[in-house]
């Protein structure tokens, strides 16, 4: 196996030098950068994380903190980060914290010892909590912004209000918001941006239960929706896979989307865009939003500035699952 000291041979440099071309290549000269690197390529040898943080101080490893893997909306967080520390040559540590604010504080004390800064998605624990993590350990949050710490959000609270213009544009004057995660700090977003929205536009939110992100909580708010008959002509759904069991709920009932009902999802996570009809959502950019995080970390802060927020625009997808109320909503 070849050794940092075999690659500093080939390449006719002392050790250091080439130690520091491949993991400071921006401290080396372009020409003895690129003789060592193909040098260790021949050789087939790669700086490990242990020998790079005794040179630089930094191991190249990214600690991921999300609070379930469950949800469709957090992976492609992740895949984001990685992609962007693989162009550095680092990787991520992914810890799950099953929304439970003892064990996000677990895993940080766990992976701050091993990581060069922390990404947490849609952290749980309390801003006091974080800012004392940001002291110890460079952290961005993201899904969340925190006074204080640099962090990156997906707009979908500014997707929200364009959505809910959408289908009070099209006359829709009663409009429930079926949301969730409970208890997620985003969602409290979602949901004051759609109730400011709807009454903006002369009408009506009612709020529904939040339910988790799955097709069975849509299934069953379907019913739950059916059995209230409150008049509600369009739903704003905050996962398509709940938008995806309503719309086969509603279905069941005997509701035609959007003839009698027209649905909406904050998300386009799932094939809803194939579905019969397509259904009208939000595209979210999540493994921008993941880069947008992991470039952060690696963004030295001006002393005494302001932490940098990163605001990650969604785009809304008009499609058919939404039309005009029945006249006779209209009427009433």
């Amino acid at each position: 196996m070849a050794r940092l000291a075999d690659v500093a041979r080939a390449a006719g440099v002392s050790t250091s030098t080439a130690s520091r071309a491949l993991s400071r290549p921006e401290m080396v000269a372009e020409a003895t950068r690129e003789r060592v690197a193909r040098a260790a390529a021949e050789m087939g040898f790669t700086l490990n994380a242990t020998a790079r943080a005794l040179t630089t101080g930094r191991t190249g490893l990214v600690g991921v903190i999300v609070p379930t893997l469950a949800n469709p909306f957090f992976p492609p967080i992740v895949t984001g980060v990685q992609e962007a520390l693989t162009e550095a040559g680092g990787n991520v540590l992914l810890g799950v914290s099953d929304r439970s604010e003892t064990r996000e504080r677990e895993l940080a004390a766990q992976l701050g010892s091993r990581v060069d800064g922390l990404v947490l998605v849609a952290p749980v624990s309390a801003d006091a909590a974080l800012r004392e993590l940001a002291e110890r350990l460079p952290t961005v949050t993201v899904d969340r912004t925190v006074r204080g710490l640099p962090g990156v959000v997906v707009d979908t609270p500014g997707g929200v209000r364009e959505l809910m213009a959408h289908l009070t544009g099209l006359g829709h004057r009663r409009i429930a918001y079926l949301g969730g995660p409970p208890g997620s700090w985003m969602d409290q977003q979602r949901r004051k941006a759609a109730r400011t929205a709807v009454t903006d536009g002369g009408g009506e939110l009612i709020v529904l239960d939040p339910v988790p992100p799955q097709v069975d909580a849509g299934l069953a708010a379907a019913e739950d929706l059916v059995r209230r008959d409150e008049g509600v002509t369009a739903v704003l759904v905050y996962s398509s896979y709940v938008l995806l069991g309503l719309l086969m709920g509603l279905r069941t009932a005997g509701l035609r989307v959007p003839e009698d009902i027209s649905l909406a999802a904050s998300d386009d996570l799932t094939v809803i865009g194939m579905t019969q009809p397509g259904s009208t959502a939000l595209h979210v950019p999540l493994e921008e939003a993941g880069s947008a995080a992991c470039r952060l970390l690696q963004t030295t802060p001006l002393p005494g500035g302001r932490p940098q927020r990163v605001r990650i625009p969604t785009r809304l997808d008009v499609r058919d699952s939404t039309a005009a109320p029945p006249r006779t909503a209209e009427v009433s």
